[in-house]
């Protein structure tokens, strides 16, 4: 495996990967709010700077998009959980950045475990996502100084 840029030909990839995601770990959306949250991923998605985890053909595992110290999505193909590649796409950003920092729905335990055993700590929570829906958000750290 090894982590690269994106470029517009990865984009439905991407696009399948955080629909499976999301399937696999968000069942506490509404049909609703999943298929809102859908619309809005496609529309930024294909622009987004996305890093890539990919195997040895070239084929992404998951995606990062970073916007400066802030991993603002973190999508592993759930066929590939538990392999690493959340983990090496979180090396990957410390490695760039330094600290980091993420929001993570309360709801999704799995990824807040995730996050925790890598060594992110909990500053702070929002009743709400950051587009006012009602999934509240934990508000998570990393030192870059831990080990992982």
């Amino acid at each position: 495996m090894r982590i690269r840029n994106s470029n517009t030909s990865d984009m439905e990839r991407a696009i399948d990967i955080w629909r499976d995601a999301v399937d696999a770990t968000h069942h506490f959306l509404t049909p609703e709010h999943r298929s809102e949250i859908e619309h809005e991923v496609q529309s930024f998605l294909p622009n987004a700077p996305l890093w890539l985890a990919v195997d040895e053909s070239d084929q992404a595992l998951g995606f990062m998009l970073l916007d400066g110290h802030h991993i603002e999505a973190l999508f592993i193909d759930p066929a590939h959980h538990g392999k690493g590649i959340g983990k090496a796409l979180i090396e990957h950003a410390i490695h760039l950045q330094g600290n980091i920092s993420t929001d993570v729905n309360e709801q999704n335990t799995q990824a807040v475990g995730f996050y925790q055993r890598l060594g992110f700590k909990v500053t702070g929570t929002s009743p709400q996502d950051s587009q006012g829906r009602p999934y509240p958000l934990i508000h998570l750290h990393r030192a870059k100084d831990l080990p992982l």
